[in-house]
Parts: C-alpha cells; sequence; structure tokens
C-alpha cells in the first residue's frame, strides 16, 4: 500500500491524513574563589594522568544529560544523535494488526547498525499506551507498552539512543488516528507520568513530548506560542490542550531525569520563539526539537538556519527529530545536515521502512537495510562520511536491562559516581535557589558551599 507519512493542510484548513500501513555563577561566598585550585590539586591527587588511549569508535550511549548547548554522556563526553525514525507504532495498534510495522529482532536492529546510525525515534500512540477507547487489548496497553518496553531494551543494549515520541494524541473517548494541534489534557499527562515511570531509569532514553505542535490554525503567532507553553482552551484546538510546560511536569513529579525534547510550533518547523516561551525545567535537561522537509514550511534555508536556529541552538541542545524530502532526493537533507554538522548538533531522518521514498519519505526499500535512490542512499553515505569512512562494525549487545544504581550523595548527573562532571554541574547551578535541583546536594533549597563540602566528602566514590 502507499504509505503515506502526512499532508500539510492549507493554512487553517483541516489537516488530512492517510492512515498507513504496512563563567561559574557569581558566588553567594568568597570560598567559592578557591574552588578550582581545590579541585585542580584533588584530581590531581585522586587521578592518575592516564596514558594516550586510542578514541573510542562509539561513545557511549547511557547517562544522556544536557550541559549547556550540548548532549554529554556519563563520562561527559558530547554526543550527537544521528540516527532513524522507527515508523509503525504509532498507527499499527489503532489499525487493528499489530503494534509494529515490521520486524523487531536484533537482525533488524543490525541492520540499522550498518548504517553507522547511534539513535533511534519511537512514535507512541497515547490511546495504545493506556489502552482506552476501544483499541483491541492484543495491541494496546499491556501488551502495547510491554512491546515497547522489550524493544527499547533491545535497541539499547546495541548502544543506540532511543527518543519516545508522542505521536497521535486523542482527547476524550476518540481514538488516536492521526497528528492533532495539541496533546489532548485528557489523556498526555497520564501517558507521560507512565513512561516517565517506566523509562526514567534508562538513561540512553529521551522523552519527546509531542511530534507537531500546530495550535492557532498552524499560525506562527503569541497565541500559538502561549497555548504551546500552557495549553488549556487554545484558538485553533477543540479540546482543552496540554501545554508543554504540565508535560514537563508531569515527566519531572513522576521522579525521571531524562533529557525533554521539546518542539516548535507549525508542525514543528518553527522555532523563532522558543527560548522566549520555553518551559522551565527544574533539572534544565531541554532539548530544542525541529523538523525539516524542504516542503514549503517555516526555516527552510540557510538564512533561517543562521538567525533563529543558530540562536537556539547556541543555548541548548538542537535535534531535528525528522528530516526528509519528498522527491526521493537527497539535495535538500545534505544541505540541512551540512549545517547541523556545523553547529554540532544532531538528526535524524523519517522513516526506516520499505515504504515510498516520495511520500512518506522512506529510506530504505527492505528491512535489510537497501536504501532508496538517492533518499536513502544520500543519508547513508553522509552519516558514513560523519563517521569517518570506517568500516561497519555492530557491537556487540550488552544485558539488556539498565541497572538501577544506588544513589549517591552529589551524583549530580546520576551516571553512578562523584567526579569532575558533578562538580561542573554544581558550579554550574552555584547560588541558585528552589526545590528539585540535582546539584543541591543537601536538599536544603539551595546550592552553596555546604553542597560544594559534600561533593568533596564524596569525590571519587561509585555506586556498587
Amino acid at each position: 500500500m502507499q504509505h503515506n507519512r502526512r499532508l500539510y493542510p492549507a493554512e487553517g484548513a483541516t489537516p488530512r491524513f492517510h492512515l498507513p500501513r504496512g563563567t561559574l555563577p557569581h558566588p553567594r561566598s568568597c570560598a567559592l574563589a578557591f574552588l578550582p585550585a581545590l579541585v585542580v590539586g584533588l584530581l590531581a591527587a585522586l587521578l592518575p594522568t592516564p596514558a594516550s588511549p586510542a578514541p573510542s569508535p562509539a561513545p557511549a550511549m547511557t547517562g544522556l544529560h544536557v550541559v549547556g548547548n550540548q548532549l554529554l554522556n556519563a563520562a561527559g563526553q558530547p554526543v550527537r544523535l544521528l540516527g532513524v525514525n522507527r515508523s509503525g507504532s504509532e498507527y499499527a495498534c489503532v489499525e487493528g494488526w499489530g503494534i509494529f510495522d515490521g520486524p523487531t529482532d536484533a537482525a533488524s536492529v543490525q541492520a540499522m547498525l550498518a548504517w553507522r546510525i547511534n539513535a533511534v525515534r519511537l512514535p507512541l500512540n497515547e490511546t495504545c499506551w493506556l489502552g482506552i477507547n476501544g483499541v483491541n487489548p492484543a495491541y494496546s496497553g499491556a501488551n502495547y507498552q510491554n512491546a515497547i518496553a522489550q524493544y527499547v531494551a533491545l535497541l539499547t543494549s546495541y548502544n543506540l539512543a532511543v527518543i519516545l515520541d508522542l505521536h497521535w494524541s486523542a482527547p476524550g473517548t476518540q481514538v488516536a488516528r492521526g497528528q492533532l494541534p495539541m496533546p489532548a489534557r485528557d489523556h498526555a499527562v497520564e501517558l507521560w507520568r507512565q513512561v516517565a515511570q517506566r523509562f526514567g531509569s534508562n538513561s540512553a532514553v529521551l522523552f519527546d513530548l509531542y511530534n507537531e505542535p500546530w495550535p492557532d490554525g498552524n499560525r506562527d503567532t503569541l497565541e500559538a506560542w502561549r497555548c504551546w507553553r500552557e495549553g488549556g482552551n487554545c484558538a485553533g484546538v477543540g479540546y482543552v490542550a496540554a501545554g508543554m510546560q504540565e508535560l514537563v511536569g508531569a515527566v519531572r513529579e513522576a521522579g525521571a531525569r531524562n533529557p525533554l525534547i521539546v518542539s516548535g510550533i507549525r508542525y514543528a518547523s518553527q522555532l523563532d520563539r522558543w527560548l522566549e516561551y520555553r518551559p522551565a525545567d527544574p533539572l534544565n535537561q531541554l532539548v530544542a526539537g525541529w523538523h525539516s522537509y524542504g516542503d514549503g514550511l517555516d526555516c527552510q534555508g540557510w538564512s533561517c538556519w543562521e538567525s533563529v536556529l543558530g540562536g537556539v541552538s547556541g543555548q541548548v541542545p538542537l535535534v531535528a527529530t525528522e528530516i526528509g524530502e519528498f522527491d526521493c532526493k537527497a539535495s535538500y537533507i545534505e544541505q540541512v545536515m551540512s549545517w547541523l554538522d556545523g553547529r554540532g548538533q544532531s538528526y535524524l531522518a523519517w522513516t526506516w521502512g520499505p515504504f515510498s521514498c516520495a511520500r512518506d519519505p522512506a529510506l530504505i526499500v527492505d528491512w535489510g537495510g537497501t536504501p532508496t535512490q538517492t533518499y536513502g542512499q544520500g543519508y547513508k553515505e553522509h552519516l558514513a562520511k560523519v563517521a569517518g569512512g570506517q568500516p561497519t562494525s555492530v557491537p556487540t549487545p550488552t544485558v539488556a536491562a539498565t541497572p538501577t544504581l544506588t544513589p549517591l550523595l552529589c551524583d549530580i548527573n546520576g551516571d553512578g559516581r562523584v567526579d569532575i562532571f558533578d562538580y561542573t554541574l554544581l558550579v554550574q547551578n552555584f547560588g541558585r535557589v528552589g526545590a528539585g535541583n540535582p546539584a543541591d546536594c543537601n536538599r536544603d533549597g539551595r546550592v552553596d558551599i555546604f553542597d560544594y563540602t559534600l561533593l568533596i566528602q564524596n569525590f571519587g566514590r561509585r555506586a556498587p
């Protein structure tokens, strides 16, 4: 069957969808002035000077966290997410014939790895996850949740980062069958609470709060941005919307520390007011999400990338969670990737499935990973170029379950040890006041010299 990913409506029109098949903060105490010298001396005493090791072929995708405008792993290495979207789990369940479209076994993962990817974005269907509104229980509720969890475990066992994306949402008793303007407050908050509880212990997972917002008739207006952040009763949305702020709150209240991707308006193509309206995150772990297909929406050229995206990516990580083009070529995505490469930012192409390169667009012609021409071929070759043209090697899977680490005092980034990366985060947050800051080691509502003292006392400790 034709696999039509989406059809964009005219401004203000109802969209049509064909369901597919198949400087160090200013110190509040003069004691902070001697921190850098003291820590350097401490590190010299505790840590031997390493020999010059061979560079790791692929940074570990565990302990992912945001520092400034970069994603880092548990070792403090910068990480760029370069990968694919694995479409299917947003639609198969509501069509009543499965949970995924295509195989989800080890061989299929190895086919993706042969393209030198390090990340997979997995779309979720709200109705199916929650098991509500009459969806076949064979493909919803616990069965759907467990299938998603098993696939995430398989992907992360191969050192792949996973982005879980709320792709389709619906209010009330409706079944989620397409991309509505905003997530519905009826169910989206509960979905993210449950997802956060299920995957919050897996530090290779990121949460993409909503696929492609388009409130206020898909216009770039102050009302659209207000709705995007705050939700509620919004222009162009015929139900009570869940805003990005309450979704951030749902995840954090569930105890999950994972980075959160928050995509802009106009089908995630517009980020011009993202910094102004971004929701507050007590853990400062927000990532800006952007989609780009060269299809007439916003910010589809170099000048906008420089002026708008450059400003956003200068402050927070930027992940183009969907890039593509509808002409079976790769000339547009090559421009997008080249700009993002120059900024050290991330991108994932739509979509990994043997569908139509002109209508989806699809990267492959079979599940073995044969690329479409020239769209998939162009993407595969670019990934090889970014990887330095090294021979393909498929990593050996690790134990699928991520162990739960015993909490450590002042393990600020949650990677199971107290080290220089925790010190860096403490310095960045020094002087901040408020509950929930992970750098507040003694949980007294402020990051100060007492937290620094605790960090020094625990420096070098590891979780068992």
